[in-house]
């Protein structure tokens, strides 16, 4: 239950942002292609961080980072609202980058907290946290709707979120698993060169290419879909914010059943299910008409993102000796995905529209379905079950 509400709360602080995003543009004044640059400062604290943030457990443990990583999120991205509501364009990448930061290490922390709790449970559960995650997603894109319709001061709405999710992020790292059932840290020549090799491991390096896919999809869904609403079809923020929910929904239905579709079909069938709903839904949501065909896409589109990431994460974490260097690993790659290339289709989008520039996200939709092999659970593993 802690590793779910850590999650349930990092949710909850991406979709604050994302649900808003299009009032952030305007306050500041900036075009789609400038918006892109300033949050690939997000993605360039994160990339900074996130492969030190195995080492930085192993010293300081998952529950600390969790809690310090969480608060410096939460304030920086008050900050940057700040910035925004002021019109400060010029700093709002300070910000930015801070939360990049924070988002990165708490994370993989929690993911690693996570592979732990899965592995003392002794089944599949990965799917579960993420969950969480949509779920969250969902919850904060609702709460913006209302904000936004209530046409409330944008810093009040990011305020009274913050002060949530930081005391309920401090309550529940009580309950996480101590640092102790850690696998202990390396402290052999040997052992240390085994550690450094997960970055050469051809299956680790697999797995997340099929996360950086999938971490694509997600994450440009969540930034843009609201923009591309509202910039294709000219209606209001709440219309968009409206669909960008029904792309949660779907998520977070997706991963709340994904672990009886696992269980049923194993991974490879189920991401290549999955695969094929992210193609049909992003047709649908660019190439669709009329508002209702995209608003369709966006629900289809939402159950073929879903699995992509908790799936790589326990597909690393097949053999407990070396789940957390390689949970770290496909974490890494993952989040690049996730928090890059949404600024990169901003940035595109201002020549060619948000729609248009989704369409891109087909690419690696079918990089996903081709390489969804390499997800196959590895022999006496926690992941027989699955398959």
């Amino acid at each position: 239950m802690a590793v779910i509400l850590s999650f349930g709360v990092c949710g909850l602080q991406y979709a604050t942002f994302a649900s808003r995003l299009v009032l952030v543009r305007q306050s500041l004044g900036v075009t789609p292609a400038v918006m892109g640059l300033f949050l690939l400062a997000t993605t360039a604290g994160s990339v900074t961080i996130m492969p030190l943030t195995g080492r930085l457990v192993e010293h300081f443990g998952d529950i600390r980072i969790i809690r310090v990583a969480s608060l410096l999120s939460w304030i920086s991205l008050l900050a940057a609202v700040a910035c925004a509501v002021n019109g400060l364009a010029w700093l709002i990448a300070v910000p930015l980058f801070l939360d990049g930061i924070g988002i990165g290490a708490w994370d993989v922390a929690q993911n690693l907290a996570g592979t732990r709790v899965e592995r003392a449970m002794g089944r599949a559960v990965m799917p579960q946290f993420h969950a969480s995650y949509s779920m969250a997603t969902l919850i904060g894109a609702g709460v913006g709707w209302v904000f936004s319709r209530a046409q409330a001061p944008l810093l009040m709405h990011v305020g009274i979120i913050a002060i949530i999710g930081l005391i309920t992020v401090e309550a529940c790292t009580f309950w996480l698993l101590p640092k102790t059932t850690i696998p202990p840290a390396s402290t052999t020549g040997a052992s240390q060169i085994k550690e450094r090799s997960a970055w050469l491991e051809p299956r680790t390096i697999l797995i997340g290419v099929v996360m950086l896919s999938v971490s694509l999809t997600e994450g440009s869904a969540n930034d843009w879909i609201t923009s591309a609403i509202v910039q294709s079809f000219n209606t209001q923020e709440t219309m968009g914010i409206a669909c960008l929910g029904v792309f949660l929904a779907a998520m977070t239905l997706m991963r709340t059943l994904g672990t009886q579709l696992i269980d049923r079909w194993g991974r490879v069938r189920t991401l290549r299910l999955c695969g094929a709903c992210a193609i049909a839904g992003l047709l649908c949501f660019g190439l669709g008409p009329w508002l209702w065909v995209s608003v369709l896409g966006a629900g289809i589109w939402g159950l073929g993102a879903a699995l992509g990431f908790p799936v790589g994460i326990s597909a690393a974490s097949d053999d407990p000796l070396r789940a957390a260097r390689r949970t770290s690993v496909v974490s890494t790659i993952g989040y690049v995905a996730f928090l890059g290339g949404p600024p990169l289709l901003g940035m595109l989008a201002g020549h060619v529209g948000f729609r248009n520039a989704l369409l891109v996200i087909l690419v690696p939709a079918v990089v996903s379905l081709l390489l969804a092999g390499w997800m196959a659970p590895l022999k006496r593993s926690i992941g027989d079950a699955q398959s």
